[in-house]
């Protein structure tokens, strides 16, 4: 059975009093509705499940995505592991200690799984006699089949798609009114127990600062850049501080042609500074093809 998790349990009571005193449509929310609109309504084209159901959901489960489970797993809709699951795995406490919940490589595999969580199980097949607009009925419905035990959790779901109109992206007339484009909007990895994008051209500090709400300054931190450094195509970025050293099994590397001691540190998600530490080499070192460098 689906719970909402603990870990943003603190943020759903927020919400709760914010839809009783004025439904005031939050920064946060927003961003999360024009990074992945577009996920909702290629699942819905696919699925047939309502664009307005799958983007609540995933507000509500990942509190707009800044959820733990969410920012380090990937999970958005707080599926837990189940029987039949193959992936990835990690583990939090939630109505239990240790509960095993699915962690995907991309948001994008998130929802493409949710998608088919809800397809493949008979408890919610009912579900797909109903049109594509009744998205009072899919969030009925969705706690009547025991998606979650919150008692409310039908209304939170109703008040967000009526608060953000995310039942006009369930209709193609609807959706023009959200035809106005995020220029850069990034698939979300994780390698090395470390969250980052692939950088686009075009691509800025302050482009990347405003969609993922970091700041330049601790982008800059976080890899190793300059003040005015101009990302390239293919550039990983990351969203959060990188290791000292590298995790396992990573242990050594030998060097390839093309290679740096910066683009080794983020490839293994390495601070730049403690790669040279580990191997003794000043900041004039260079790395030569074949030569083989400590990464923990």
């Amino acid at each position: 059975m689906m719970n909402i998790s603990r870990w943003h349990l603190v943020l759903v009571c927020l919400m709760l009093t914010m839809f009783s005193f004025g439904q005031t449509r939050t920064k946060a929310y927003e961003s999360y509705i024009r990074k992945y609109k577009d996920l909702a309504i290629e699942q819905m084209d696919r699925y047939h499940i309502p664009a307005s159901i799958t983007l609540a959901q995933g507000l509500l489960e990942s509190g707009a995505g800044k959820s733990e489970l969410a920012r380090r797993s990937n999970n958005h809709f707080g599926i837990k592991c189940g029987g039949t699951w193959t992936g990835r795995t990690v583990y939090y406490d939630d109505d239990a200690r240790g509960e095993c919940f699915r962690a995907y490589k991309s948001v994008r595999e998130s929802y493409e799984d949710h998608s088919r969580f809800l397809t493949v199980r008979g408890r919610y097949s009912f579900l797909f006699k109903l049109k594509k607009t009744d998205y009072k009925g899919w969030a009925r419905g969705l706690k009547k089949a025991g998606y979650a035990t919150n008692p409310r959790y039908a209304e939170q779901l109703i008040n967000i798609i009526e608060l953000y109109d995310l039942d006009e992206l369930d209709t193609k007339k609807g959706r023009r009114k959200y035809d106005n484009p995020v220029r850069f909007i990034h698939e979300v990895y994780k390698a090395n127990d470390l969250i980052y994008i692939i950088a686009r051209d075009g691509d800025t500090f302050e482009s990347l600062s405003n969609e993922f709400e970091i700041s330049k300054r601790k982008l800059r931190k976080y890899n190793d850049l300059y003040k005015d450094y101009r990302f390239r195509a293919g550039d990983i970025v990351y969203l959060e501080e990188k290791h000292r050293k590298a995790r396992k099994p990573h242990i050594i590397h030998r060097v390839k042609d093309g290679e740096s001691m910066y683009t080794i540190a983020q490839t293994y998600g390495i601070k730049l500074k403690n790669l040279y530490k580990m191997n003794k080499k000043d900041e004039d070192y260079v790395p030569r093809v074949g030569d083989y460098l400590r990464l923990r």
